[in-house]
């Protein structure tokens, strides 16, 4: 506790010093999109964080974890190279593998399908370039979900020139990513094609990894005001799944894979894996119909063919996607000297997702014979507006939606499972304190279905009585951000209140289960900072120093949750580590040299419902070294090299949840080490 208050309070302490510097250089102001608009991060009134492209470029670059996990409350795991689980406040437990309950979109594209599953690891880290983090139910504009919104930037900002970039990584346990991206504009058109590889052997057995990543994408201005884009990718994604260990084969072999039982084979004779075939893809066309009006309208699909060797059946998948979104705005476009300026947006999102499921008998690797077979449909759609006014200091918003969802299934007939339609409102409220200084207040609701996963889980039941997470969420922050950017605070206290909350169970078998659990109390503190301790400056050995940190404090526990004739009420929740501090330091040095550390902070785990195990606190430290060696003012050759968990650190990123026979732990990789090279046409 002692160590992430204290670098909480030193960063506090340190802000106000900045304003005491030169000031001539002045950070980037940062625009968040995701509200349908470009809205100035000082003047949201509600909980966001963007992950810019500086950031991105300074992590490791072949994992998408060190970024996310920079960001106050959110929480990203690799349980071996390729098995990424992503949480917004706690959203883990539902996640035995993959995202749920957060929603996450590619520009106007729904990454997450209607069955609330998201493949994020499809992705190759390189292709993205920006990150808009919405936490917490504020997804009136994105429908149902409880945890929050990601939107991701993948394709290029328009502009009049030609760019060939290609870059090559290696590292610690025959880690290799490569990836070429060519950009061409062409006056009012803009094409990029994208191309990426990875693979990784991991460092535990049965943890191989290999993807192959392709994406295109069009943008095309075929006359003023009037844009169409096209966005699609195809990803080829296998790895394998180690399994998790006890305590006491932790202590033996941290690199084994889950050996075999008395009655269970084990990770590496079973071939153990997962298997992802997707295509992606949609149209977005948006249209400035005058000064005031703009229509936005998108289109898209994806087809996916999943299999899962598994300990006890060979699961195989085949999911069919299509939907539409579109809203329509309205701006006013007052005088200058007016003091009032509002938007209104409305607008509706179909999603339907068809899933052809077969479970096998897994004979060492292979298709034994059909155990189950169902055919689920899962289908969502939902209205929304919001309003967003300016008046002299406040700005005041006001958004709903109204979100239905529905699944059928044809065991035993064709059944049809409709959830209630639910309005999810959100009333949010900031005043401008000063030039650089705003406080906000939120109210929300949230509202999470089950997700196909979950109601057709591993053991092939199909739990047609597991209800909806719902709950209200109270929000007040402050935010600190002055014109010369030197440096930004951002703090927001919340407290949730969830009703039947979803929790993984599982048998004696290995195979899951969901459950609701009563209710959670999620009352958290999330603090970001950034300040420049020394601007940018062309002189000197040391030619820039800039501090980044966040602190998550997360008192999250269960309340009225009774299971199996045990009361688990008061507990704290299962999975979620209750300090968090992530502080990264970056130094520029002459002749474009930069180095860049970070530290994580986390504290211990409860590995389950009971808290009766835990699982270690962990603190990891990274470093980076670049230098970008300009050949012309074309050319540009960048090389970088590096070195994680340089503490050599003993911990698991991934822990299995509430496991049979208290199979908790994946361990992560000691001290690793990384370089690469890259060039820009």
């Amino acid at each position: 506790m002692k160590f992430p208050l204290l670098t909480t309070v030193s960063l506090l302490f340190a802000l106000p010093l900045a304003a005491q510097q030169d000031t001539l250089h002045e950070l980037q102001e940062v625009v968040v999109k995701s509200y349908l608009s470009k809205e100035t991060l000082l003047r949201i009134p509600t909980a966001v964080s963007v992950l810019s492209p500086q950031q991105l470029q300074l992590q490791q670059g072949a994992s998408l974890v060190p970024a996310f996990n920079s960001i106050a409350g959110v929480r990203m795991e690799e349980r071996s190279p390729g098995s990424y689980r992503l949480s917004i406040r706690g959203s883990l437990l539902r996640s035995p593998f993959g995202v749920r309950n957060v929603k996450i979109y590619m520009d106007e594209i729904p990454l997450t399908d209607a069955g609330g599953n998201t493949y994020l690891n499809l992705l190759d880290p390189s292709v993205l370039s920006r990150a808009e983090i919405l936490k917490g139910p504020d997804g009136s504009l994105f429908g149902a979900n409880s945890g929050g919104v990601v939107r991701l930037d993948v394709l290029p900002l328009p502009g009049d020139s030609s760019r060939l970039q290609a870059g090559v990584q290696g590292g610690s346990y025959g880690l290799l990513h490569a990836s070429a991206a060519y950009h061409q504009q062409l006056g009012n058109y803009g094409l990029q094609l994208f191309q990426g590889y990875q693979q990784a052997d991991g460092y535990r057995q049965n943890t191989a990894l290999r993807r192959s990543y392709s994406q295109i994408g069009q943008r095309w201005e075929y006359k003023p005001g009037y844009v169409l884009k096209m966005l699609g990718f195809y990803s080829d994604l296998g790895y394998r799944t180690p399994g998790s260990l006890t305590l006491t084969q932790l202590g033996q072999d941290p690199r084994a894979a889950r050996p075999a039982t008395n009655t269970l084979p084990g990770a590496v004779a079973q071939r153990a894996g997962i298997y992802n075939r997707t295509v992606q893809g949609g149209l977005i066309h948006e249209a400035q119909l005058s000064p005031r009006w703009q229509h936005v309208f998108t289109v898209f699909g994806a087809n996916t063919h999943f299999e899962n060797p598994f300990i006890t059946n060979y699961e195989a998948r085949d999911e069919n996607t299509a939907g539409f979104r579109t809203y329509l705005s309205w701006t006013n476009h007052p005088a200058t000297s007016a003091p009032l300026h509002w938007r209104w947006q409305a607008g509706v999102e179909w999603e339907q997702t068809r899933y052809d499921i077969i479970n096998y008998g897994n004979r060492q690797g292979k298709r034994d014979t059909i155990q189950a077979a169902d055919k689920l449909t899962a289908g969502q759609y939902f209205y929304f507006t919001r309003f967003h006014a300016q008046l002299y200091r406040w700005t005041m918003e006001a958004a709903a939606s109204v979100n239905y969802y529905h699944y059928t299934y044809n065991r035993n007939g064709r059944t049809n499972v409709a959830f209630t339609p639910q309005l999810m409102p959100r009333i949010s409220l900031s005043y401008l304190i000063n030039d650089q200084l705003t406080g906000r207040m939120s109210v929300s609701r949230g509202y999470s279905p089950p997700a196909t996963a979950e109601v057709r889980a591993s053991d092939n039941i199909i739990n047609t009585s597991l209800a909806p997470e719902t709950g209200w969420n109270y929000e007040a922050g402050l935010r600190l951000l002055p014109a010369s950017r030197r440096y930004m605070l951002d703090l927001t206290g919340f407290h949730y209140r969830m009703t039947d909350a979803i929790v993984r169970k599982l048998h004696d078998n290995g195979t899951e289960f969901f459950v609701n659990a009563g209710g959670v109390n999620q009352t958290g503190v999330e603090v970001e900072g950034r300040l420049q301790l020394i601007t940018p400056r062309s002189h000197g050995v040391i030619r820039g120093l800039e501090l980044h940190s966040s602190y998550t404090w997360s008192d999250f526990y269960f309340r009225d949750y009774i299971s199996g004739g045990k009361d688990f009420s008061g507990n704290r929740l299962t999975g979620v580590p209750r300090n968090v501090v992530v502080t990264g330091l970056t130094l520029y040095l002459p002749k474009a040299v930069f180095l860049y550390m970070s530290h994580n902070y986390t504290a211990t785990i409860p590995l389950n419902d009971a808290n009766s195990a835990y699982a270690r606190a962990y603190q990891l430290l990274q470093c980076k070294a670049g230098w970008h060696l300009p050949f012309s003012h074309k050319y540009h050759l960048t090389l970088q090299a590096g070195a994680d968990n340089l503490l050599n650190q003993s911990y698991s990123l991934g822990n299995d949840l509430n496991a049979v026979g208290e199979r908790y732990y994946n361990p992560a990789p000691g001290r690793t080490y990384f370089g690469g090279i890259s060039v820009a046409l």
